[in-house]
């Protein structure tokens, strides 16, 4: 299984110089499985690039959406793939009561805040809710559920052999309490980590930062390192860097961060922070 990251930041994209070493475009993960099917995890700003960079792979895609915050979707409609009328295109996203994916999805996607409406689009697009709990695509098995998040949102964990990836790049873990102590049953998500070769997770904030931010559906990175530990990952990958977080700054979390995770006895070199272009394989 590949991991390539084309989308790293959250809330809004970001053009800055001080900026470019992490990337300004929200969030968007290619995932590539071993016989070559490609996922797609969320569809930021980043997903215009890579749909790009893949204008001559294979003709069926699959997009799975977290939620449908702005800087999770605001990609999509330049999103290349989807004006090739060849293109066979699945949009997963969260189950909700109302209107269908596609009439959530069209409140943004249309006009008149789009010069086109979603349904006008060339290529054969279906949109779906994730089946609950899971399915298989490709040869993987694609498991779902809701975590804490502002609005319905899901975390994802996909399963190639042995390899586990875990994506839950919009998640609280510790509203409503301490992610240290609190009884595994109750922690948003870990069901998804559990034992994860890779875990891409929130890390929005400083713990300062979080404090004053309790509620709004981010982490802070302390939280993210306890959470993985709780879950007994493997790998932890830190992802939907602030807006206002420029590189320095971001540095200086990822030292945080291996500090954290080097005191609850893992090894340092197992914690990052997702920067676009970076590639991983498990």
């Amino acid at each position: 299984m590949r991991i390539r990251f084309w989308g790293v930041r959250g809330s809004i994209a970001v053009a800055n110089g001080r900026m470019l070493r992490y990337g300004g475009n929200t969030s968007c993960v290619e995932v590539t499985l071993a016989d070559g099917t490609e996922i797609i995890l969320d569809a930021g700003t980043g997903i215009r690039e890579l749909g790009q960079a893949r204008a001559t792979r294979a003709k069926i895609v699959r997009v799975l959406l977290t939620h449908l915050h702005l800087d999770h979707i605001q990609g999509l409609l330049f999103f290349s793939p989807l004006f090739d009328p060849t293109n066979e295109i699945t949009v997963y996203g969260p189950p909700a009561p109302g209107p269908s994916l596609d009439r959530r999805l069209a409140r943004y996607l249309s006009e008149p805040l789009s010069p086109i409406d979603l349904h006008q689009l060339p290529a054969r697009v279906e949109f779906a809710a994730c089946p609950h709990p899971g399915c298989e695509i490709g040869g993987a098995e694609v498991e779902a559920a809701i975590v804490a998040h502002r609005g319905v949102t899901l975390g994802y964990r996909i399963t190639e052999g042995d390899a586990t990836l875990c994506y839950l790049p919009d998640h609280e873990p510790a509203l409503g309490g301490a992610v240290a102590s609190a009884t595994p049953g109750w922690i948003s998500g870990i069901g998804l980590a559990a034992g994860a070769s890779v875990l891409i997770h929130d890390g929005q904030y400083t713990d300062d930062e979080y404090a004053a931010r309790v509620g709004w559906g981010h982490s802070a990175i302390s939280d993210a390192v306890t959470f993985a530990h709780r879950a007994e990952v493997q790998k932890l990958i830190l992802f939907h860097h602030d807006p206002t977080h420029d590189d320095k700054m971001l540095d200086r979390l990822a030292e945080h961060a291996r500090q954290a995770w080097q005191r609850a006895g893992h090894d340092p070199a197992t914690v990052s922070l997702a920067a676009e272009g970076q590639s991983i394989t498990i």
